[in-house]
C-alpha cells in the first residue's frame, strides 16, 4: 500500500523524503500558503519559538507543490515529522493538477494544515529561520528553477516577520547543503521582497 500527499514548503525538497518517495509537480487550488509561528497563551516550552510553513484555505488563491507517493509504512515517521499539523483529507485531490498533464492525485491523497488554535504572525521573538528557508527555496528551484523560487516568495504569506540569520549554524533539523551562487539568488530575491534578517 502507499500513501500521497501534497507537499507545500519542505516536502518539496526532495532531499528531505524517503528512499522510496515519487514527487510530482503542480498547483493545489483553494489554499494559500503562510509562515506562522506556534505561540499559546500558556507559554508552552515544548513549542519552538519560530515561524513555520502551514497553509489555510481561500478560493481566490492556488500554490504550487509536489504531490508525493511513498510506501504507508513511512506514514509513522511522516505524522512525527509534521506532529503539529493536522493531516486534512476533504477536497484535496480533485484540487490538485499535475504540470505535465493536469491530472488530479489519488482519491485520498492528503496535506498537513498546522492546528489553527496554536498558530499566530511571528515577530522578532518567533522568526523564520533562514536555513528552513534555504531548504525549501532549493526544492522549489529544483523543480521550477528561478521562476519557482519567486513564486513561492510571492505567493508566501507572513514575511513581515524577521528571518534569523543561521545559516552558518542551522537550527533547521533538515538544513541542506546548497550551491554558493543559489543561495545569492536566494538572498538578491528575498531583498528584493523586503525581508529584513536579525543575527544570533
Amino acid at each position: 500500500m502507499r500513501i500521497t500527499y501534497f507537499g507545500y514548503g519542505s516536502l518539496v525538497n526532495t532531499n528531505t523524503l524517503g528512499d522510496d518517495a515519487r514527487a510530482t509537480a503542480g498547483t493545489l487550488a483553494g489554499w494559500r500558503r503562510e509562515w506562522r509561528a506556534w505561540w499559546r497563551a500558556d507559554g508552552d516550552p515544548t513549542l519552538p519559538k519560530v515561524c513555520t510553513l502551514t497553509v489555510a484555505r481561500d478560493p481566490a488563491c492556488a500554490i504550487q507543490g509536489v504531490m508525493v507517493d511513498e510506501p504507508a509504512a513511512r506514514l509513522l515517521a511522516l505524522d512525527t515529522r509534521e506532529r503539529r499539523y493536522t493531516r486534512v483529507v476533504d477536497g484535496i485531490a480533485d484540487a490538485f493538477r499535475c504540470d505535465a498533464r493536469g491530472a488530479p492525485a489519488p482519491e485520498g491523497a492528503f496535506l498537513y494544515e498546522a492546528d489553527t488554535e496554536i498558530r499566530h504572525w511571528g515577530d522578532a521573538d518567533h522568526p523564520i529561520l533562514q536555513s528552513y528557508v534555504d531548504c525549501v527555496l532549493a526544492g522549489f528551484h529544483a523543480f521550477w528553477g528561478e521562476q519557482g523560487v519567486r513564486e513561492f516568495i510571492a505567493t508566501t504569506q507572513g514575511w513581515h516577520a524577521p528571518m534569523l540569520a543561521d545559516r552558518a549554524a542551522p537550527r533547521y533539523p533538515r538544513a541542506q547543503a546548497i550551491d554558493r551562487d543559489l543561495l545569492a539568488f536566494f538572498d538578491e530575491t528575498l531583498a528584493h521582497a523586503g525581508v529584513r534578517y536579525i543575527r544570533t
